[in-house]
């Protein structure tokens, strides 16, 4: 039978993390492909302890709840925000969603028509791209640095092109990893107050972070909250399978949210909230956090190791201050994705960079991350993967064409 899709699944793609783990799952693979955070850290006991709670405070936990979300845990997570990222918010302006994704999935619902146009980082956060491509948005880099967006680029491009949000990751940012600037925050708000333009600041990675002195302002701390939405999830500090997350920002906009949620799914998981807020009260979460950020730092140290061994022209990364990942560019010759089969065959696994590009794409680089893997597994997987690419090197010396390799 032959079936009548609507026009805008044109633009659905799949996405390439996906993609590579459905292979690596099959086989006995050293996988730095996902940004899975380690199972073995997961607090289970709390976990368990929280769900015996909600059991306890009866069968009214098991009925429908708010579209918004569980009431106790927004204002949990209003009084965290306040006290951990100096983000003050009501509860009014709280939606809980599944997981971070959705948040950007309901926005994205509400805003776009297709056409719009959208400003982003470059490279940027995969699954955001799928996001902005499904509702047929025009979605136009940046150009940036290390610190961020580039200042004249950024007025340049919102002065052109009078975008409905600009979509940003400031905080060890997935894919590249990378810091953004206080002076590049702070700029990046000024010229969306000016231009009347929304921040979307996306921040599922924020409270990893290996300087426990550093601070790292959100821009939606700078804000009076007006012009920057805030997403962020518990998927990297508690668990995953809760898929628990939440967006705060202005209330008009949650509130529009709110409604497109019900229409979606009336509302996540209400037991899983409730959870979550028990986990929240009882379990002491900045201490488990604090051991996941020494955890995570010796892994990426690990890893980091590895990497300052090789002797390649062309190799290039930065050393994260924290996060899941690195971000590494190789020669320009060599193209990840076609290298990608003979890494798996060596038993080693990572993620071609290109599909996080939004234009001109770099074939040349790649993600790593160090998270999921205890530092054992790290150096064996990473001197599995030196030989892969030092085979590619000698190919591109010798003339050879890399697809020979």
């Amino acid at each position: 039978m032959k079936y009548a899709f609507a026009q805008r699944t044109r633009n659905f793609q799949s996405s390439a993390v996906r993609d590579i783990l459905k292979v690596i799952d099959q086989g006995n693979i050293i996988s730095f492909a996902g940004g899975l955070p380690d199972d073995d850290l997961f607090p289970l006991e709390a976990v368990e302890e929280a769900y015996k709670r909600v059991f306890e405070s009866g069968k009214h936990s098991l009925q429908y709840g708010l579209t918004e979300g569980f009431i106790l845990l927004r204002e949990a997570i209003a009084e965290r925000m306040a006290q951990r990222k100096n983000i003050r918010m009501d509860t009014q302006n709280i939606l809980l969603t599944t997981g971070s994704q959705q948040a950007i999935d309901l926005f994205a619902r509400i805003m776009l028509n297709p056409g719009d146009i959208i400003l982003t980082e470059n490279p940027t956060y995969l699954a955001a791209l799928q996001v902005f491509q499904s509702y047929e948005a025009q979605v136009i880099p940046v150009e940036s640095d290390a610190f961020g967006m580039l200042p004249e680029d950024l007025e340049k491009k919102m002065k052109t092109h009078l975008p409905k949000f600009v979509y940003v990751v400031p905080t060890f940012s997935n894919p590249s990893g990378k810091v953004w600037s206080l002076e590049r925050r702070e700029h990046l708000l000024r010229l969306a107050k000016k231009y009347n333009v929304i921040i979307f600041e996306d921040d599922p990675y924020g409270e990893i972070q290996f300087d426990e002195a550093a601070n790292y302002t959100p821009i939606a701390a700078l804000d009076n909250g007006e012009t920057v939405l805030y997403t962020s999830t518990f998927s990297k500090t508690v668990v995953p399978a809760l898929r628990t997350g939440w967006v705060m920002g202005p209330y008009q906009i949650i509130r529009m949210m709110a409604q497109a949620k019900q229409a979606a799914d009336l509302h996540s998981s209400s037991i899983d909230q409730q959870a979550l807020y028990y986990l929240l009260r009882d379990f002491d979460l900045n201490g488990h956090i604090a051991v996941l950020r020494a955890v995570y730092k010796e892994r990426m140290h690990a890893m980091l190791n590895q990497l300052q061994r090789l002797d390649l022209p062309g190799l290039e990364y930065v050393v994260p201050q924290g996060g899941m990942f690195f971000w590494v560019s190789l020669h320009e010759k060599i193209n990840t994705k076609s290298l990608l089969p003979k890494a798996i065959e060596k038993g080693v696994a990572y993620v071609p960079g290109s599909p996080f590009y939004v234009e001109e794409p770099k074939h040349n680089t790649f993600r790593l991350n160090y998270t999921h893997s205890v530092p054992e597994k790290i150096e064996f997987g990473m001197s599995q993967l030196v030989s892969v690419l030092e085979e590619a090197y000698e190919a591109i010396t010798t003339d050879k064409a890399l697809t020979e390799i």
